[in-house]
């Protein structure tokens, strides 16, 4: 059996916003630092894929913004559920990280005064949005591509991390290992320091705006490692994703299409916002993906199946400069959006659950930290939009400092060689003519998802969620898996979902507990905000445990 080995101060399993500026920094601290990607490295993250923007207080087209306003924006946006202390960095922390991506090279949209500029996004009291038209995201990877290459950050592309590993006295985390997408064969990493930035789980869903890599796998090593899960239940829908065609479904339409003045119309011709919220399209995520889920079930939705979002009485030049991938993106499949609206419908977009840190991006288990949508706690019950880009370089950044310092008073330790054996022999154990096809499993956890754990949940669908996952795991256990090594796609899948079921039973568990509707989670046997007895964080453990963390704004 061929296994690879590599040594490093610092592991970084991701490559995204988040996994590059948490490798850079600690390289800068005279860090080793290898940064694993399961796709393309700087290509595979969420980060490429942002278009809108990044939230940072500077007040350069809206003087009266300020730190608190744009605190209480994200307190109000995440329905208060959020970690008050990471909220402060986030808001804080924001305006440096930005002005270091251009000090990698990164190119934002400045006003003729040469200031940056700024533009409105849903939920947030001034323009506070800084961007690069709507291409923000790849802007910024772009730049921190750059950096990575200059600090001679090494990146391993292609290799699925599917365990970390602890030391002989299971007391801490040494490393991680998992298989080469290329060959199949075993890859262990032995690190002093391990920092998970490997994003969310949108494919938990079959209309998704994520990266096709983003199955929660990262998450759930967390989890079977021991570390706390926290806010589950949070799984945001971006209001307005692509409906048609088929291929492109749940592709992304970024939120600075209503920041530039977008409305959002039903099939009678009405702005319909204005019933749902006073701010209209910008309204928080979560008010406008239901708000659009509403009018769709309530009949005044497209035959395909979503509503018309039209910039056509915008000027023609605000469009073609301001929303220059949009533009491109619908030419593509035929729709001149300059004079002709768009169709769309809600899209799952980001996880606010995930791991559980301090502020010092360090989990409950020792050695092991984590950065961007892999964590929980800054966004609360929903997040801003222009907050995501903020958090992967406020926390990338922390995390990078705080595994840097950890690195250098760690001695390297061998990991547990019994634990080792055991994943070869559970990986090699998934090789099998069993009677299942991977896909069709994974096929049948995003239906599941889709028909009771996504935009409105009830008990009796979340239960029935809870059986149908069951006994999808157990198919799990019999899965026809062709023994070949090269880019064994079906290999790789057969891992996915294995993770996946264990990730959307968590979500199901904690969606049971929450009996009220809040932020990105709402029942509609509970349609009321139960401040009372919910304004809480449910953390769940793999021993079964459950533990609240009491929220508001003076929160520990």
């Amino acid at each position: 059996m061929d296994i690879t080995e590599y040594t490093c101060d610092v592991l970084v399993i991701g490559s995204g916003g988040a996994g590059c500026k948490c490798g850079i920094v600690a390289s800068k601290n005279d860090q080793d630092v290898i940064i694993v990607s399961k796709g393309l490295t700087f290509k595979s993250g969420c980060t490429m894929l942002a278009e809108g923007g990044y939230n940072a207080v500077f007040g350069y087209v809206d003087e009266a913004d300020s730190l608190q306003l744009h605190i209480l924006d994200t307190l109000k946006g995440g329905a208060f559920l959020n970690d008050l202390h990471l909220v402060h960095e986030l808001v804080l922390e924001s305006p440096k990280r930005l002005i270091e991506l251009e000090s990698y090279g990164c190119l934002f949209d400045r006003q003729e005064d040469g200031r940056l500029n700024q533009r409105a996004f849903g939920g947030q009291s001034c323009r506070r949005t800084c961007f690069k038209g709507d291409q923000t995201g790849h802007e910024m990877m772009l730049g921190l591509k750059e950096e990575v290459i200059r600090e001679g950050v090494k990146t391993h592309s292609e290799v699925m991390i599917t365990k970390l590993l602890f030391d002989e006295s299971h007391s801490k985390i040494v490393g991680a290992m998992g298989i080469s997408l290329a060959d199949s064969s075993f890859v262990v990493y032995h690190s002093k320091a391990t920092v998970i930035a490997s994003g969310g789980c949108g494919w938990l869903y079959p209309v998704t705006s994520n990266a096709v890599q983003k199955t929660g796998d990262g998450i759930v090593m967390a989890y079977d490692a021991g570390a706390d899960m926290m806010d589950m239940e949070m799984v945001q829908f971006h209001p307005t994703g692509m409906v048609a065609p088929k291929s492109r479904r749940g592709v992304l339409i970024t939120e600075a299409v209503r920041g530039e003045g977008g409305h959002l119309i039903n099939t009678d011709g009405e702005r319909f916002m204005i019933n749902y919220d006073p701010r209209e399209e910008l309204a928080t995520r979560d008010i406008v993906a239901r708000s659009i889920y509403t009018e769709i079930q309530e009949g005044r939705g497209t035959e395909d199946g979503g509503v018309y979002l039209s910039v056509t009485h915008l000027p023609e030049e605000q469009v073609q400069t301001k929303l220059h991938t949009m533009v491109q993106q619908f030419k593509d499949v035929g729709v001149d959006i300059i004079n002709e609206p768009m169709v769309v419908a809600p899209t799952a977009h980001h996880f606010m659950g995930g791991i559980r840190i301090d502020g010092n991006c360090e989990s409950n288990v020792k050695n092991l930290f984590a950065a961007g949508e892999a964590t929980s706690g800054v966004h609360g019950a929903n997040r801003l939009g222009g907050n995501a880009l903020a958090d992967t370089q406020v926390f990338g950044n922390i995390a990078g400092v705080q595994s840097s310092k950890r690195a250098q008073e760690t001695e390297l330790e061998n990991p547990d060689e019994s634990e080792i054996k055991a994943e070869i022999d559970r990986i090699n154990g998934i090789w099998s003519e069993g009677t299942f096809n991977p896909e069709d499993i994974k096929n049948e956890i995003k239906e599941i998802m889709w028909n009771h754990v996504a935009i409105v949940r009830d008990e009796e669908g979340l239960l029935k969620a809870q059986d149908e996952l069951n006994a999808l795991e157990e198919k799990t256990k019999d899965m026809n898996v062709k023994s070949f090594n090269e880019y064994n796609n079906n290999l790789i899948t057969a891992l996915e979902v294995i993770s996946m079921i264990k990730l959307a039973k968590l979500i199901v568990e904690s969606a049971l507990l929450r009996k009220e509707s809040r932020g990105a989670h709402y029942r509609i046997d509970y349609p009321e905000k139960n401040d009372k007895e919910y304004l809480k964080s449910f953390v769940l453990n793999k021993n079964g445990e459950v533990s609240t963390i009491k929220r508001g704004l003076f929160d520990d």
